[in-house]
């Protein structure tokens, strides 16, 4: 089995890693646009070759595309134009983007529509780079699996064998449903985090004072504001209504706790923890 992986940084170097490791992979073949990252995932052992996109797709079984999902969605269109010109039956092309629906527009009626598997391994940190790439990265975490009734049997069938080597639970939706979903558990805590790190930058202006008093639960809160901006603004872009949603939503929470605090309101704003506390029947 020859892997080809289309971005070589946390998310397709550390599948990389583990896919070889675990004798998934015979030989990774792949391709970055970045010679300084390029380099690093040749001498971190990541892939055997960084190769061009049509060497990778001529002779990979299997073609990862890790990369932001504002290129995604036209770079899948292409390989899957490549697959159709070749008569290229048998390959497959995944995602690994945070966004499904635009995706699945884009793609779905291509000729060779049925070779692609649209995924989401819900599993990262908020570092980039090969330099960010781990094994096990993806161990017990979800994997979403979104309009799977478009792939074929066969290529859904591979894919879902991927991810089991992987050790990910698998979870299938609709991309409409994904985009929901992500926007809840995932896009709305970035967008926080980004704005609670603002605050404080503008706030203390000594950088000094936020590192000497930054607590645990600080630096657990602000952690993901170290995220790409090359990851997220097309995130954002992309599952704009439903994140705009949820910021509404999140203001509101907001809005009661400061009417609360304002008001030297006690009770109310013990209630308002306490409901918050519900969340530990959900997350332990």
């Amino acid at each position: 089995m020859t892997i080809g992986v289309i971005g070589l940084g946390l998310i397709g170097g550390s599948m990389a890693v583990d896919l070889r490791r675990r004798g998934f992979a015979d030989r990774i073949l792949g391709v970055e646009n970045d010679p300084l990252h390029a380099e690093a995932a040749l001498r971190i052992g990541l892939a055997d070759k960084v190769v061009g996109l049509d060497e990778c797709v001529e002779q990979s079984d299997i073609v990862v595309v890790a990369v932001p999902v504002g290129t995604a969605v036209h770079l899948v269109g292409d390989i899957l134009d490549r697959f159709d010109a070749a008569g290229a039956a048998d390959k497959v092309v995944i995602d690994t983007c945070s966004t499904k629906e635009e995706i699945s527009l884009a793609t779905r009626f291509h000729p060779a529509r049925r070779q692609f598997v649209a995924t989401h391994p819900m599993a990262g940190t908020e570092y980039s780079g090969p330099w960010a790439a781990m094994s096990g990265l993806f161990d017990g975490r979800a994997c979403i699996i979104a309009d799977h009734e478009e792939s074929s049997p066969k290529a859904l069938k591979a894919v879902e064998e991927l991810y089991n080597v992987l050790n990910m639970r698998l979870i299938y939706m609709s991309s409409s449903s994904h985009d929901v979903h992500t926007a809840y558990v995932s896009h709305i805590s970035h967008v926080t985090s980004f704005a609670l790190a603002l605050t404080v930058l503008d706030k203390e202006k000594d950088e000094k004072h936020i590192f000497d008093l930054a607590s645990g639960g600080f630096s657990s809160t602000v952690r993901l504001a170290k995220s790409n901006a090359d990851m997220w603004e097309p995130i954002l872009i992309q599952n704009r209504d439903n994140v705009l949603k949820v910021i509404d939503t999140y203001i509101e929470k907001m809005r009661l706790f400061r009417d609360a605090i304002e008001d030297f309101d006690g009770p109310g704003i013990r209630s308002l923890i306490e409901d918050a506390n519900k969340i530990k029947k959900i997350i332990r």
